[in-house]
């Protein structure tokens, strides 16, 4: 092939060398190919075998002329793997392998390629190869990994073990993967079964081997081992895998058994709940109703033996009072399944009609589908709820009876209501009342009656012998119960009067006053006898009760109405007398008022003009005449003896000291008669308040400073700690320098000179509080209580009228401004008077 190669560069030789290659190529699969890579990095195809245009599908006079278009066939994702193949090839020299797949119109197919550079003496490359179609070969080795990759999962995804185990009992091979193995594959190929196993696991595991490999069919064989578990069920699975070998799957089948054994166990706890389950049970057929199965509590719920039931169907039975109850039952079961609670009535044997709640599911039997149905009585709780309706819509009656006996006073209203209801309530023909008069007999005053019967309303009679039968029926309070009036042994005139009413059954109770038959409650029916039942009784029996407490209401009102009337007339006599004395006492008011304003002006008038003279006389003897007279002593004034003027007048000494006493009683006399003046014309007219903005610290400074010469006469001192920045108050300045004087004053005529004040002052929730506090003498509780109060004064009490005047007066002032006002007697010594007044608001502060 050399030769040929290197005569291919004659002109003489190529095309001989071509035409053996080609008659080569022909029989060969694939593509046989030259290739020289010149130094100048040309590329250049001498020969290219006729196997390429099967393989490539391009003609090879193409692949001549270009060989870049065998590179375009390429796969993408397998062009790097080309290029770094060539590379590495040219940089070594070493041969060339390379597969890949490429891309024809066909699809693509995988290609094997071959080739051995050489270099040639001007330095070219020259590749002789061979390019091979193995596509068939990959697509093998495709489905070859497929199909082991498939397998593999499915042996992984198999919990179990698997062993080959040769006939001898030999461990070859095991798969352990997601099974629990606390033996490693190394401790357990290679060793025999008797070396693994119990000895009686290890004997039936090798009969079961040999059993498998001398039938060639499946064994199946159980066993328990131990393990740090506890003990294990395992199920070992033979097959024959090759030659005096099988293969074992082993599965542990612990939970399988466990669950088997609870089966067992619910499937006799059900027939066991089945058999004595105090419901009834039945198993019937969903398309028939057609009994499979019964348990004893049917039996005794349905009258029917068990050996009477099952066969048959319920409507052979005929056990369904309703046949759409049934309907229903199937059409519930058949879209959801199961059926709860559904209460249906049922037919006994005998007859007689219960009611029963039914819990039914669907279930399969040998591939029918069947009813298990649950049957509960409650026949008894229906009757019960029964009564308890009634008792509720009695007790209703007897409650409404009673509100409306409470709430009315109109009896005829009250004892009709009360025997429509009644006769609602026992669904009688009629009910009435009937009183007994002294002087009228018996007449019906209340009845409800069905219009087909005949009305007693109004019915009376004065038959002495009949009434005395009435009364001797209900004698002793007894109810009177007839349920046939036919077979009752009563006279003709009684038996009449049932005919005429058409009376069939009657129940009558009496209504007592005071131990004495007043009247009675009688239900009546027409339509035939009946039995009345007991709630039926207690009910009339209640009633009767309430009626006679609605009768005995309705006389006590009659006694109140006549009361009433009497006590309106005695009220309006007592009242022109109350309006006489009321006129009579203003007449007096009117009269203390002119009296007292007289009074207290010619007081006032008189004590004045004493006060004139008094101090007249004072200031004449400060600067008295010199003379014989006026050699007295220092201590005397002369007064002009007010005799008539044909008496000679003559000088009457009188003590300076006596002066000034009778200057400051009657000081005292002007200061308590202006203050019941104030007092009585706050009282008519109320106190006059001018409020205005004050600054109150400003205020409080300019009043205590009036109070100087008062305090320094006293010899009491005053320490002001009233902040400056206070805010303003609204307040009548003049009427709280009265308030401040009255307060101080109280404090120094009680206590001897020497007496200190402390003045403060806080905002306290809107409010100024101020307080003036000395360290006199105290009070008791009372006295504070008391102190502001206007009453009269004991004469031996600290205060004298005239100061507690004005402390009535302040309390007043307080009041008006909006405030309060009090005093507190302190722990060890002293007083503290405090009082509160309102802070300004904005829009009063901003008003001009």
């Amino acid at each position: 092939m050399d030769d040929i190669v290197t005569s291919m560069y004659t002109q003489n030789c190529q095309q001989e060398a071509v035409n053996l290659l080609s008659k080569l190529a022909v029989n060969l699969p694939g593509i046989i190919f030259q290739v020289l890579q010149q130094q100048d990095g040309s590329v250049f195809v001498p020969y290219v075998s006729s196997g390429c245009q099967s393989l490539s599908e391009i003609e090879p006079e193409a692949v001549q002329a270009d060989f870049r278009v065998l590179y375009k066939l390429i796969h993408p994702q397998d062009i790097k793997a080309f290029t770094e193949s060539i590379a590495v090839c040219s940089t070594n020299l070493t041969p060339w392998h390379w597969e890949g797949r490429i891309i024809t119109p066909s699809g693509i197919k995988w290609i094997q390629g071959t080739s051995q550079p050489e270099l040639q003496g001007n330095g070219d490359f020259l590749w002789n190869g061979l390019v091979m179609d193995i596509t068939d070969r990959k697509l093998a080795e495709e489905k070859l990994l497929e199909s082991e990759a498939r397998y593999k999962a499915i042996l992984d995804a198999i919990p179990d073990l698997m062993f080959r185990i040769s006939r001898d009992g030999e461990y070859l091979d095991l798969k352990s993967e997601g099974a629990n193995l606390t033996l490693t594959r190394e401790e357990i190929v290679g060793k025999h079964v008797q070396e693994l196993l119990p000895s009686d696991v290890a004997t039936i595991s090798l009969e079961a081997i040999a059993k498998t490999l001398d039938s060639g069919t499946l064994q199946t064989c159980e066993y328990q081992l131990p393990t740090p578990l506890g003990v294990r069920d395992y199920e070992a699975r033979l097959v024959v895998s090759g030659e005096d070998e099988v293969l074992a799957i082993v599965r542990d089948i612990t939970e399988r058994k466990q669950a088997e054994i609870s089966l067992q166990n619910l499937a006799q706890k059900f027939a066991k709940a089945f058999s004595c389950s105090p419901d009834s049970i039945t198993i019937s057929t969903i398309q028939e109703g057609r009994f499979i199965e019964v348990n004893d509590s049917f039996v005794k719920l349905s009258g029917y033996e068990r050996d009477e039931a099952i066969g048959k169907t319920s409507f052979e039975l005929d056990i369904w009072v309703h046949d759409r109850d049934r309907l229903k039952l199937v059409q519930e079961l058949q879209g959801t399944g199961v059926a709860r609670n559904l209460e249906v009535e049922f037919r006994q044997k005998s007859g007689e009609i219960i009611t029963a709640m039914l819990s039914a599911e669907v279930i399969d039997l040998d591939g029918i589908s069947c009813i298990l149905a649950v049957h509960h009585d409650i026949t008894e709780r229906k009757q019960v709820e029964a009564q308890l309706r009634l008792s509720a819509q009695r007790d209703r009656l007897l409650a409404e009876t009673l509100v409306r006996i409470r709430s009315s006073l109109n009896l005829d209203q009250i004892l009709q209501t009360t025997v429509t209801e009644v006769r609602q309530f026992l669904q009688a023909d009629r009910v009435f009342i009937s009183l007994n008069n002294a002087n009228l007999g018996v007449r019906t005053i209340a009845e409800s009656v069905d219009p087909k019967y005949p009305s007693v309303l109004g019915w009376s009679t004065n038959d002495e012998a009949y009434l005395q039968e009435v009364r001797n029926l209900l004698k002793d309070n007894l109810v009177r119960i007839v349920e046939d009036i036919t077979q009752m042994p009563v006279s003709s005139k009684v038996r009449a009067h049932c005919r005429k009413f058409q009376t069939k059954a009657s129940l009558a109770v009496p209504i007592m006053l005071d131990n004495e038959l007043f009247g009675a409650l009688i239900a009546n029916q027409c339509s035939g006898s009946r039995h009345w039942q007991p709630i039926e009784i207690d009910l009339l029996q209640q009633m009767s009760e309430q009626v006679a407490i609605a009768i005995q209401q309705s006389q006590i009102c009659q006694k109140l109405a006549e009361l009433n009337t009497n006590l309106e007339h005695q009220v309006e006599e007592r009242t022109a007398q109350l309006q006489q004395k009321m006129q009579e006492v203003e007449k007096l008011h009117r009269v203390k008022d002119v009296v007292l304003h007289t009074v207290a002006h010619d007081l006032r008038t008189s004590v004045m003009g004493n006060l004139m003279v008094l101090k007249n006389l004072l200031n004449q003897g400060v600067g008295g005449v010199q003379g014989a007279e006026g050699q007295r002593s220092r201590g005397e004034i002369t007064a002009i003896s007010p005799l008539p003027l044909s008496h000679a007048q003559s000088p009457m000494p009188v003590s300076r000291s006596i002066i000034e006493r009778m200057i400051q009683g009657n000081d005292r006399q002007l200061t308590m008669i202006n203050s019941l003046l104030e007092i009585n014309s706050c009282e008519k007219q109320g106190i006059d308040i001018k409020l205005e903005p004050v600054q109150f610290s400003t205020l409080l400074g300019e009043t205590f400073a009036q109070f100087e010469p008062m305090l320094t006469q006293n010899q009491a001192t005053l320490k002001n700690l009233v902040p400056a920045d206070l805010p303003l108050v609204m307040a009548d300045e003049t009427r709280l320098q009265k308030v401040l004087a009255n307060l101080i004053a109280h404090s120094l005529q009680n206590n001897p000179p020497g007496l200190n004040f402390l003045l403060s002052a806080t905002v306290e929730a809107g409010m100024i509080r101020t307080q003036i506090q000395d360290n006199g003498v105290g009070m008791s509780k009372l006295e504070c209580d008391r102190l502001f109060d206007l009453h009269v004064r004991d004469p031996q009490d600290c205060c004298s009228t005239s100061i507690g005047l004005k402390m009535y007066l302040c309390r007043k002032v307080i009041k008006a401004h909006g405030g309060e006002i009090g005093v507190i007697s302190n722990r060890k010594r002293g007083l503290t008077f405090w009082f509160t007044l309102p802070l300004a608001t904005s829009s009063a502060t901003n008003r001009p």
